[in-house]
């Protein structure tokens, strides 16, 4: 392996390996039909899938192996036609295999450790040194009520736009008015349960720095959002489910009660203003009840 990662190297590297996954078809996107929902000064973004066929048919033979008593991992082995790149000496980088959002990456720890585990400064220093390459949002489902698919700890990142017509994430224009209580504050506009803290510029040349920073942010926010740490086995675990959203200016961390609201499922994604919904009655559904219920609904309350 030639690490850690080098500068520059690693938007060729998804390009240049999403054409491959395509052409031998490990890479399968699935296609969406967006539209956007106003609601609560947000200009949602809602995309309806097209098809979940394939995706369906991948889980049902992962269940199937796990009923026969093999745990499936995906990650462990990985599959050589998603892989993208050598972080460092803890993580790599994969293709998500069933994509929405074009080049949607996932950064994988190398050896197993469970989702629920405590993000550490390893995993935030994977992530910027993919951050510091291009222009994306990072984010993190924390255990399957917040949205997460695999018990194998990995972060992911998605490229900026979003959307193709709108520069800014969907949220973006509510964070000017953050209420900052020391390093950590308050989207007065966002109505779920949240903890908002700003970040330093990221320095494409020492994103190292970046990460100290925001591992010491993550754990305020987990305290602010009344999620302390706690140890099982030796190893910290969180102690609630969440989702994070990271920029390289930015990072929001939301609390999470339940993994689908009315059958339509939140990721971490949603609280970007980002939602996925499978068919035309969940669609309706998020009409009726407004994104930011929806929201609302798939959060928890903390303890002040």
């Amino acid at each position: 392996m030639n690490l850690p990662l080098q500068p520059g190297t690693l938007w060729p590297a998804i390009l240049r390996q999403t054409t491959h996954a395509l052409a031998c078809g490990a890479l399968h996107p699935i296609g969406t039909l967006p539209t956007t929902i106003e609601d609560g000064g947000v200009r949602f973004l809602v995309r309806q899938v097209s098809s979940l066929a394939r995706k369906d048919e991948d889980q049902q033979k992962r269940k199937a192996r796990t009923a026969d008593g093999c745990k499936p991992n995906p990650f462990l082995p990985y599959d050589p036609d998603l892989f993208v790149a050598d972080i460092s000496e803890t993580h790599l980088a994969l293709l998500n295999k069933f994509n929405v959002i074009d080049h949607h990456l996932l950064i994988v720890t190398r050896r197993f450790e469970l989702q629920e585990a405590l993000l550490n400064l390893e995993d935030f220093a994977a992530l910027f040194t993919c951050m510091a390459q291009f222009d994306g949002l990072g984010f993190y489902n924390g255990g399957l009520a917040a949205g997460a698919s695999q018990r194998h700890k990995h972060l992911q990142i998605v490229p900026l736009p979003l959307d193709e017509l709108d520069p800014l994430l969907p949220i973006e224009p509510l964070l000017a008015a953050a209420c900052m209580d020391g390093l950590i504050g308050s989207v007065p506009g966002l109505a779920f349960p949240h903890a908002f803290a700003r970040l330093e510029p990221l320095s494409a040349t020492h994103p190292l720095e970046t990460a100290h920073r925001a591992f010491e942010r993550y754990l305020a926010l987990l305290d602010r959002a009344g999620m302390p740490a706690m140890v099982v086995d030796g190893e910290p675990r969180q102690s609630a489910p969440y989702n994070l959203l990271v920029t390289t200016q930015w990072m929001l961390l939301v609390p999470r009660s339940t993994e689908c609201v009315e059958g339509i499922p939140v990721n971490a994604l949603g609280f970007a203003g980002s939602l996925f919904v499978r068919d035309e009655m969940q669609m309706e559904t998020v009409r009726r009840l407004g994104p930011m219920t929806v929201l609302q609904r798939a959060a928890r309350s903390t303890s002040k």
